[in-house]
């Protein structure tokens, strides 16, 4: 004869899943662990991908500045060696604008 007992049916499939299904409740852990494990390895790349986009924004940007600061440093190096030939080779020499309207006859 079978007992009046009333057992609830959590406790019936948690006694039955460690009496009988050791394996198949390691798997679910280990796909729980794993599934965990994919979420968060797929979000860190998305944040890195996101960082390595803005380095490269960045760099991009440094890059045109640099680019700038050479056209710039060039065409100033153009003017300066234009003064020292005009100094050196045709000995011309500033005029002072106070003394600008002054001839000098010789």
């Amino acid at each position: 004869m079978i007992g009046n007992e009333r057992h609830s049916l959590v406790s019936v499939i948690g006694e039955d899943m460690l009496r009988h299904g050791k394996l198949p409740l390691l798997l679910l852990v280990a796909v729980v662990v794993s599934a965990v494990m994919v979420v968060t390895t797929t979000h860190k790349t998305r944040l890195l991908t996101a960082q390595r986009e803005q380095l490269v924004l960045e760099r991009d940007a440094l890059d045109i500045e640099w680019r700038n600061l050479i056209l710039e440093e060039n065409a100033l190096g153009d003017h300066s060696r234009v003064e020292r030939i005009a100094t050196e080779k045709l000995r011309m020499q500033h005029v002072d604008p106070s003394q600008e309207n002054i001839v000098v006859k010789q």
